[in-house]
């Protein structure tokens, strides 16, 4: 293995295992005690913004060993990808949901214990980073992006599991109304008949948010990436 591929190795296994072994009962539980939930929020923070650091500057070191020919009509992936990944996003952070982090879970209402998109999913974010991911390995075909990019993209499905064990121990019975009007899979829950869409609770501004931030990163693509985002 070349020395660039691994560093690269090195800091996206160490940001992967940071995030299991924090978020793991055993070590979570009595750091919160000690540090207190905020404080141990803090410290999450910082371990994650650090080994994230690590890692993207691994990755922009890491030599490129192109597994099949990118670019091409494979660029344009990302292009068709990206707007629909923002909106999960955008989605997912300005939506009342249980699969947030504690105390979000307070702000659902019985009567509609998924509201908007989460009748397509309830990890509407972490399906954004899977989507974002796969875009972007496809596109690149390189190796280093399959290391990053397959790295984060794993430890986003991890995730979904997760927190549904962790929020069905903490709901207890309300997390089955939860679990039965939605999916971890997209759509699952809706070609099922468990629920229907919920247009309004999407409402009209937020696919707006999502597109004008797919104008802002194509436009910084070549600033913070070296790369158009746009085929040319």
């Amino acid at each position: 293995m070349q020395p660039g591929l691994d560093a690269l190795i090195a800091a996206t296994a160490t940001f992967v295992a940071t995030h299991i072994l924090l978020a793991s009962a055993p070590l979570r539980t009595p750091l919160a005690a000690r540090l207190g939930e905020r404080g141990f929020m803090l410290l999450y923070s910082a371990v994650a913004l650090a080994t994230f650091v690590w890692m993207v500057s691994a990755w922009r070191d890491a030599p490129f060993v192109g597994l099949w020919p990118g670019g091409g009509g494979l660029a344009w992936v990302p292009v068709a990808i990206m707007p629909v990944a923002l909106l999960l996003a955008v989605c997912a952070f300005t939506t009342a949901s249980p699969t947030l982090p504690a105390g979000s879970e307070a702000m659902i209402s019985p009567q509609n214990p998924a509201p908007g998109i989460f009748r397509v999913t309830r990890h509407p974010f972490l399906w954004s980073v899977v989507l974002w991911a796969g875009a972007h390995i496809v596109a690149r075909g390189d190796l280093a992006g399959i290391v990053m990019m397959g790295g984060l993209a794993a430890l986003a499905v991890a995730g979904m599991f997760h927190i549904d064990r962790k929020k069905e121990v903490r709901l207890g019975a309300s997390w089955g109304p939860i679990l039965m009007t939605t999916s971890i899979l997209p759509f699952r829950a809706l070609a099922e008949r468990r629920t229907r869409m919920d247009w309004s609770g999407i409402g009209w501004w937020r696919p707006l948010v999502a597109l004008a931030l797919t104008v802002i990163l194509v436009w910084l693509h070549p600033y913070a990436i070296g790369v158009p985002a746009w085929p040319g």
